[in-house]
């Protein structure tokens, strides 16, 4: 745990210093921009099962692959996305639902310690990993996912993604504001 504190103290010192304000770099997987987002349908910690063709419709929705309950900067991010989601809304995103291989359980214990409000969905299989392939951008093998963000718009279609992280330039937090230049320059793209 120790060992995760510290790494988390590097990589955030590093982005903020070695990044600049531009943040750390980010790849864009598959499926990309423009491609339908594939089917998700997994336990949420509402103690709902959360399907995003039906609880996303009509809805742009932030995504965000994390490592998981091992994984605090992952954690810190979400309360930050949280404490400055204003600022996601004026890109229109309405939700953000995030991803972990971790079990419903814990993850509930989890989501109740750091106070999110944030749907939260358990993935312990990595089912998602065939099709969103966000398990390919971790530290932890192809057994968790890495730092993703998707956004998916109103009619399913995928409109942003940023991998972050990945060999060798692993990243386990990126600052709000250079996630939402980031989400800015991509929506800015797309349109």
């Amino acid at each position: 745990m120790i060992a995760v504190g510290i790494l988390y103290f590097v990589t955030r010192r590093g982005g903020d210093e070695a990044a600049g304000p531009d943040g750390p770099p980010f790849a864009v997987g598959e499926p990309g921009p423009g491609s339908q987002a594939p089917a998700i349908e997994l336990a949420s910690t509402a103690g709902t099962t959360y399907t995003l063709a039906v609880d996303g419709a009509g809805k742009t929705v932030l995504l965000y692959f994390q490592e998981g309950i091992g994984c605090q900067p992952c954690w810190t991010q979400m309360t930050d996305i949280e404490d400055r989601f204003a600022d996601f809304e004026a890109f229109g995103i309405d939700q953000m639902v995030t991803i972990t291989v971790d079990n419903i359980d814990d993850l509930r214990r989890k989501v109740d310690d750091e106070g999110i409000s944030s749907l939260v969905l358990a993935d312990p299989e990595v089912s998602l990993g065939d099709t969103y392939t966000a398990n390919q951008y971790g530290m932890m093998g192809t057994s968790t996912y890495g730092h993703t963000f998707i956004v998916v718009g109103p009619d399913g279609t995928i409109r942003w993604r940023a991998d972050y992280g990945g060999s060798p330039n692993y990243t386990m937090y990126v600052e709000p504001d250079a996630l939402l230049a980031h989400l800015s320059e991509g929506l800015a793209s797309a349109s």
